[in-house]
């Protein structure tokens, strides 16, 4: 159990990483005031599909390679991330509205990341993921 935490842990690591660069991306070509809500999507959705990816193989245990049945899956892994993703979208959007910085802004989006991740993994390993850790 303990390497199934450090994975998943390192796994939402690289996760918050990968959408806080997305994020920073789309910030870079876009102003205005659609650009933050644009960045917040493209940032979620490049996060869920490395994780998704990440935690498939190396913290639920699933190795047979991804077939349309597996759409499924990420299906229910997507829906399972909509509760999560509210907490992530709220604490950073709070916080940007707040203090009005990009420090702020990807403080809480880690704060609301970390705290979500938390939540999703017990959610995947009941309905997702239901045969391993």
């Amino acid at each position: 159990m303990a390497n199934v935490f450090v994975r998943y842990t390192a796994f939402a690591c690289i996760a918050t990483v990968s959408n806080l660069l997305a994020q920073r991306f789309v910030l870079a070509l876009l102003t205005g005031a659609f650009a933050l809500p644009l960045a917040i999507g493209v940032g979620t959705g490049v996060g869920l599909v490395v994780k998704y990816l990440l935690d498939r193989k190396w913290v639920f245990q699933q190795t047979k390679a991804l077939t349309p049945k597996s759409a499924w899956e990420f299906v229910r892994y997507t829906a399972t991330g909509v509760i999560t993703t509210c907490l992530f979208w709220g604490t950073e959007s709070g916080a940007w509205l707040i203090f009005k910085t990009d420090v702020a802004r990807e403080l809480g989006a880690i704060l609301g990341l970390g705290m979500g991740y938390v939540v999703k993994y017990q959610l995947d390993k009941r309905y997702v993921f239901k045969s391993n850790p």
